[in-house]
Formats: C-alpha cells, structure tokens, sequence
C-alpha cells in the first residue's frame, strides 16, 4: 500500500513524544551544565596550527560528556534516528528522515570563563526541515534557568506552561542580536551574547525583536529556529546573496551536517526590515571595493 504525503508526515502524538524527549535530554545538558560551573576542568581548541585560530574554537570536557550523555538516552527512546552533533561523529541511522540535532553547550567560550549566557541545545528535524526543539538557557525572561520548547501542539512552552510575551508599548527601540554587536543595528540597539541558541530563544520569547547570524552551525540552530517558527516569527537565510525564506536544513544528513547559512530570524516586519538593511550594507560594500 502507497502512503500518501500526509500519511507520511509525523503525528502530532509523535512530535509530542519527541519534544517530551528533546525536554529530557536539554535538562540533562542543564544539570550538568550546573554541576560543573565554577570548577576546574580540561579545556582544549579545535582548529589547524594557527595560534589565532586555536584560541577561537574552545571545548570543554564537559561538552563531549554531555553530548555522550545525550546520545545514550536518545538512543533508549528513538534508536533509528539519525544524530549530528558537534562534538561527536554524525550516528546515520536507520530512518534518517528524523535526525536530531544537539549542541552539547553552545557559548562553550561563555562558559569556561564564567559569564553566564549559554545553552543546551536540542533539535529534531524531519526531512531537514525543524520540527521539534528544546533549548535549557543559563538565564530566561525569568532571570532563572529553564528550558524553552516546541513540537506537539500549543506553540512555544517554558518549562510545560504555554509561553507569549507582549512587548511594552513604551518601549520606542527594542534590542536585535548582531553578529558584531553594533549599537546601531538598523532600528534596533545591537547584542552580541557569545549563544546563538540562546538569541534563537530570546527572539521566541520576545526579548530579541530580531537576530541575525552570520554563518552557524546547523547544531547553534536547529533547536531555536524550530522554537522561533512556533512563536510566529519569520526565519530567512541567505543564498546567493539574496535573503529568502528559509525551508530546511536539505535532504540528505551528509548535507545537513555540512549546512552553514547567514539567518535572520524575528516577527515578519522586523526580518524583512533586517534583510533589507543587510542588502544595503552589502551593496555599501560592494561599491567601496
């Protein structure tokens, strides 16, 4: 018997059943997050033989432990799907339209010295495309650690409880992520955290009108653009140097492993204004060289 599209398509008992689990091993990453900040412990860099290099890309012995961590429940609960993560080799798996996404700790620099704004980050993309996410951020719009998610019904969640935030009116300049921090980011006043995953959040949960990255990972994302779409907001990447709406990560794992794209991400108006203003700056540029 032929399934059609629909048929093929993930239940919402079963996108409830993954964000359930995406929930779980994002507190796992929490937890140990917790219990080893502050203390002492192995750091090294990745990268080649250049010194600068080296410096820019650290990672921590509790990364690869909480990745392993992750990767040990997962396959308890959902042992034919596929895995990318940062730390650890892709996990093909027998049904690689679901593969999950995780970065143990995103903003790993943050963290090993101590200032407080990273992440644990967990996706789940079906066909490439960001169906379920569950990111524990070290501060919320609470001021205390919790996990934002999405995936079953009802939209974006903080920690169970159904999440929508009304920006205060009086507030005439709200606050963007930028890649290089810039105070005057359009309409917007500038923030640079050292998380993509925690701006991601932040832009689910209002607290970012709106956040650009200039080339992440498809583990800094796939967790917070699952959370972004299911707040409303818009998600754009660019190709070819025109700014788009963005539709999946790609088809094949290998591809999506490799998947590295500038992203916009806010409510509609706010990332339209943001492609806008880039594809100014870019043609500034071009006509100076």
């Amino acid at each position: 018997m032929t399934m059609t599209p629909a048929e093929l398509l993930p239940t919402p008992d079963l996108l409830a059943r993954m964000e359930a689990v995406a929930v779980e091993l994002a507190t796992i990453g929490g937890r140990e997050i917790m219990a080893t900040l502050g203390s002492l412990m192995a750091v090294q860099y990745k990268g080649d033989d250049d010194a600068i290099a080296l410096m820019r890309d650290p990672v921590s012995e509790v990364d690869g432990r909480v990745e392993a961590m992750i990767r040990n429940q997962l396959a308890q609960h959902f042992p034919d799907h596929g895995i990318i993560g940062e730390e650890m080799a892709i996990h093909p798996g027998l049904d690689n339209d679901f593969v999950w996404a995780v970065d143990p700790i995103d903003g790993t620099s943050n963290f090993i010295n101590g200032f407080p704004l990273f992440a644990s980050s967990v996706g789940v993309l079906y066909r490439g495309v960001p169906v379920v996410g569950a990111l524990w951020c070290s501060t919320t719009h609470l001021l205390t650690p919790g996990v934002y998610h999405c995936g079953g019904s009802g939209g974006l969640r903080f920690d169970g409880a159904q999440m929508s935030r009304m920006p205060n009116p009086a507030v005439r300049k709200r606050l963007a992520g930028d890649p290089h921090g810039q105070s005057d980011a359009g309409p917007w006043d500038g923030r640079k955290t050292g998380s993509a995953a925690i701006e991601c959040a932040f832009v689910a949960a209002g607290l970012l009108q709106v956040a650009r990255f200039a080339a992440p990972n498809i583990w800094d994302v796939a967790g917070g653009t699952a959370l972004a779409r299911a707040s409303g907001a818009c998600v754009f990447q660019e190709e070819d140097g025109n700014w788009v709406p963005f539709n999946s990560f790609g088809g094949q794992l290998a591809q999506m492993a490799r998947w590295r794209r500038p992203l916009i991400l806010g409510k509609p108006e706010d990332a339209v204004r943001m492609t806008d203003i880039q594809r100014a700056d870019a043609q500034d540029q071009s006509q100076q060289i």
